[in-house]
């Protein structure tokens, strides 16, 4: 008998951690990694064609971007909390720098939630809503939480990313590192 008494305690940490899964809708927040900010650059003859840009927008465009010029996607939610805390430096970064491209990518979220959060910061640049995108930076720098920012360079190649909320330092130093190129 007090065999199975030393395993109770064990047995219920089991169960209450199996059954804490936050409810909620399952296909967002769900297995939702936070970056820590880290920056990555990749040298020019390392980097791998981004996938194309291009979907259908939150206000309900079809969007298609032509490489060409340095291109800054970011990957976002409206309930994560990060991305929320980087939109004014993101906002800010694409009115400054404005040879350089910005678009959003949405993920794991309600459009309707999305392009309220889209109104009501204003955010001046499109948002694709087919996170199938994401499948294509595979092969160089994955989106690998969120929010993630990759840079693209002027040929349409992976040339750095920022996994975690972006700062206006860590962005500038990335778009102006690129756009030297």
């Amino acid at each position: 008998m007090k065999r199975t008494y030393r395993f109770l305690p064990l047995l219920l940490t089991v169960f209450l951690i199996t059954s804490c899964s936050g409810g909620g809708n399952s296909s967002s927040q769900e297995s939702f990694v936070s970056g820590n900010g880290s920056v990555t650059f990749i040298k020019s003859d390392n980097r791998i064609q981004a996938p194309a840009l291009a979907g259908m927008t939150l206000s309900g465009t079809n969007y298609s971007h032509g490489f060409g010029k340095v291109t800054v996607v970011n990957v976002w939610a409206s309930w994560c909390a990060p991305c929320r805390a980087e939109i004014p430096a993101l906002i800010a970064l694409s009115k400054k720098y404005s040879d350089v491209t910005f678009i959003g990518i949405l993920t794991r979220d309600n459009p309707p939630t999305a392009e309220a959060f889209q109104r009501r910061f204003s955010i001046p640049y499109p948002t694709l809503i087919d996170d199938s995108i994401l499948l294509g930076f595979k092969g160089s720098l994955p989106a690998n939480a969120i929010p993630t920012t990759v840079i693209i360079d002027r040929s349409g190649k992976v040339a750095g990313r920022i996994s975690g909320v972006v700062t206006v330092a860590s962005l500038t130093d990335l778009i102006e590192k690129v756009s030297a190129e």
